[in-house]
């Protein structure tokens, strides 16, 4: 599926190839992802010849809901359910009506709650259904249809939402009004928020933690919540893919390491928009630029494997002394190290790292990145340097 931008430029969605490989496997396919992410434009794109039923319609989910048999005869081959954790009830009666047809790509689902739609997919669809996830915008997608900007910084805050770029909505109406309209309403729809400015304090605080150690403590007593409280907010707030997090390395080497998970943002136009920077210019002197760069990047990764399909396990490795690698793609006995820096000089200190982590083992090939803000591509014998806009 191409995007249509301004009416001159195309975008390319990178998860169609993936799609298009899996829809004459699997009698059941699931888009799932953050709201305006783009999955109804790219499913509607994709497959032009499938009826579009919206259960966010009153109608159609009172149909699906009373009379499930009914609404599958009526809808019955060659369908995109859009919005379907809406009809939980509606997923086991898919179960029983494409084990009888065993047809193919019969059945297109699409929700932005990760929560309902996976609990009733594993619950009732597991073995007959395949499942992708719709990031927003990942770098490569924007490179391809020339819309990526030379500026990191540029990027961090203009964000990677689709409406920003189709649309030519300004990043700071775009987040206040996602803040509003999208995010408050999901998580309120799985949790039970009495207090909506605590609520609002909460993401804050959790923006101004972006790329640190995860301290559920401090921020319930920052928020003056209770943990239990925080804990469930911040599994809400990953259900509706605003945040997640990312484990530590589970090998210590015989070194003290941190056991905590690391906090991050799947977009950083609205982590920007949190933390009240709403041009380039404040990210420079910002004290926390560092973090907001390896946000990026990190959320960079997943969002480019999930377009392609590919999920690879990944961590950050940080022992007791403070040494550190930002991230850690395993793929058997082969580690892919990645340093991220928000700095267009290398220095050596840039590396160390990187060092000092293939001091500590023989067990793995080591394969070594540096990801930084410049421009220029290089081969050193510590590590390979790849700017941002390259990155993966």
């Amino acid at each position: 599926m191409s995007l249509q931008i301004s009416s001159v430029m195309i975008v390319h969605r990178n998860i169609r190839q993936a799609i298009e490989k899996l829809i004459t496997k699997y009698p059941i396919l699931a888009l799932t992802g953050p709201r305006q992410s783009g999955k109804t434009t790219l499913l509607k794109a994709m497959f032009p010849s499938y009826e579009y039923i919206s259960l966010e319609n009153p109608d159609f989910r009172e149909f699906a809901e009373n009379d499930p048999n009914g609404f599958l005869k009526r809808y019955s081959s060659y369908v995109i359910f859009d919005e379907v954790q809406r009809v939980p009830l509606l997923f086991s009666y898919l179960q029983s009506f494409v084990d009888q047809q065993g047809i193919m790509g019969q059945f297109v689902l699409s929700g932005s709650q990760n929560f309902h739609l996976m609990q009733s997919i594993t619950q009732s669809l597991a073995g007959r259904v395949a499942i992708f996830k719709l990031f927003p915008f990942d770098i490569q997608e924007l490179k391809s249809a020339s819309l990526l900007v030379d500026n990191y910084a540029d990027m961090l805050v203009k964000g990677f939402y689709p409406a920003i770029y189709d649309r030519g909505i300004p990043s700071k109406t775009f987040y206040s009004n996602y803040l509003q309209t999208y995010i408050q309403r999901d998580v309120s729809e799985l949790i039970a928020i009495k207090d909506l400015r605590l609520f609002q304090n909460f993401i804050g605080l959790c923006a101004t933690n972006a790329g640190q150690l995860l301290n559920l403590s401090s921020l319930a007593n920052k928020c003056g919540i209770s943990q239990p409280t925080a804990k469930a907010w911040l599994s809400a707030l990953e259900n509706s893919y605003v945040i997640f997090q990312l484990s530590p390395f589970h090998e210590n080497f015989s070194k003290r390491i941190v056991k905590t998970p690391k906090l991050y943002f799947y977009d950083t136009g609205l982590l920007c928009f949190l933390l009240k920077l709403h041009n380039p210019e404040q990210i420079a002197a910002h004290p926390v630029k560092g973090n907001l760069f390896e946000n990026m990047m990190i959320a960079e990764f997943f969002k480019q494997t999930a377009h392609n399909n590919d999920l690879p396990e990944a961590w950050f490795w940080r022992d007791a002394a403070g040494h550190e690698v930002d991230l850690l793609v395993q793929d058997g006995f082969k580690l892919r190290l990645f340093e991220i820096k928000a700095t267009q000089t290398i220095t050596s200190d840039a590396f160390k790292g990187l060092s000092y982590f293939e001091k500590l083992t023989d067990k793995y090939t080591l394969q070594k990145t540096l990801v930084y803000a410049g421009n220029e591509h290089q081969t050193r014998k510590i590590a390979t340097v790849t700017p941002w806009r390259n990155f993966l």
